[in-house]
């Protein structure tokens, strides 16, 4: 399996009862595939993985591979900062026929390099589901470095990582790392930061995991397929034309300000769930400025 292209990191829209609406998730898959997307990611981070029980986050997995039905690669959320719970999660996301499994570094106990490389040994020798790895130090208080990042690759069942630290010249480390093991043909760099996508498409990244596509996946998906295509004029037109959204997504705690850009447009959103909060009145107009110019309201 090759992960390449837009995937979108989805939200998961709550009834008013802060239930998971299955009606709604359904609705939004439906328009993500309808809009270009190439696969879809369900109880990451910007599905908020975080307050979600485990019994969801199953729930979430099983609905996503039931109304994707073949169309979009599928990713399922499948990280802990325990390597036993994130084995099972994994195993879950094989078991449903997911095409790839989402893992997240761990988070709050800190793992040294080595401990990073046998968490994800442990999971690539107990399953067969391609596994991508999410690198956000900026969430997790710890940054997997290059030299591990080879170690891993080289390792079954890891196809790609998605690198979400900002540093460019981390993400050209990578790529040439990747490139002197021999294994640019089966394992991809993807951006996890939306506004860097189109500089590490450049580098040699294959696609992004991304939040703006849950509001403009059409226009996100024409991005990152001109600059695949090598067309990097068009992609940088693509780019500034969405830069101020891929900016104001992120006025406050991801998805806070992605949930009220869904519910601006009258799609499935919901709350989000506590500890965070509503937007602010302030950030809010922005973001409905946003919104009024890219004609999305």
């Amino acid at each position: 399996m090759k992960f390449e292209g837009t995937t979108v990191a989805m939200v998961t829209p709550y009834t008013k009862n802060d239930e998971i609406d299955e009606e709604g998730i359904r609705e939004n898959i439906n328009y993500l595939i309808e809009n270009g997307v190439n696969g879809i990611l369900a109880a990451g981070t910007t599905g908020e993985s975080a307050t979600i029980s485990h019994d969801e986050h199953r729930k979430l997995l099983d609905i996503l591979i039931d109304e994707a039905d073949g169309k979009v690669t599928t990713i399922a959320g499948a990280g802990s900062n325990s390597s036993k719970e994130a084995l099972g999660l994994v195993k879950h996301a094989e078991d449903i026929g997911a095409d790839g499994a989402l893992v997240i570094t761990p988070y709050y106990n800190k793992p040294q390099q080595n401990g990073l490389y046998e968490h994800y040994k442990l999971l690539a020798e107990s399953t067969n589901i391609p596994i991508i790895v999410y690198n956000v130090p900026s969430r997790t208080g710890t940054d997997i470095d290059v030299e591990t990042i080879g170690k891993v690759a080289e390792l079954d069942n890891i196809a790609a990582i998605k690198e979400a630290n900002p540093d460019l010249d981390k993400v050209s480390q990578i790529i040439k790392k990747i490139d002197e093991i021999g294994k640019t043909d089966k394992f991809a760099v993807l951006s996890g930061n939306d506004d860097l996508t189109l500089p590490m498409i450049a580098l040699g990244a294959k696609g992004v995991i991304s939040v703006v596509a849950n509001v403009d996946p059409a226009r996100m998906s024409q991005l990152v397929n001109y600059a695949l295509e090598g067309d990097f004029e068009s992609a940088s037109e693509s780019h500034y034309e969405l830069y101020d959204l891929m900016k104001v997504l992120f006025i406050e705690t991801n998805p806070v300000p992605a949930k009220t850009a869904l519910s601006m447009m009258g799609r499935p959103a919901g709350n989000v769930r506590m500890p965070l909060a509503p937007i602010n009145e302030e950030n809010k107009a922005k973001l409905k400025e946003v919104l009024k110019n890219l004609d999305l309201i």
